[in-house]
């Protein structure tokens, strides 16, 4: 269980370096606010939390149209948490993003 609260991108990173986290789940609300997401790997994270990750809008509901469907997702690092769900082995780890 983690006991520190990240603040910063650094704070994020020796926490995913520390509890060894393999994955870690983007959560987002649609308009209609049901939870969505995708999983980025450990190697994407950095790019993820300076630049946000890129993904496809169209797919989610009410979001854009095909045309105007790149969208940005911008983790929040504040909210790291490892989810105590998953495998102890292979942790994951979840932010919500802006």
């Amino acid at each position: 269980m983690i006991r520190v609260k990240p603040k910063k991108i650094s704070d994020v990173i020796k926490l995913v370096r520390e509890y060894k986290v393999r994955y870690i789940r983007l959560w987002f609300t649609d308009v209609l606010g049901f939870l969505k997401g995708f999983t980025i790997t450990v190697d994407e994270l950095q790019h993820a939390l300076e630049d946000g990750m890129g993904f496809d809008g169209s797919s989610i509901e009410g979001f854009a149209r095909i045309e105007e469907s790149d969208m940005i997702a911008r983790p929040d690092p504040t909210t790291f948490a490892i989810l105590p769900w998953e495998s102890k082995e292979q942790p994951v780890a979840r932010m919500f993003c802006d």
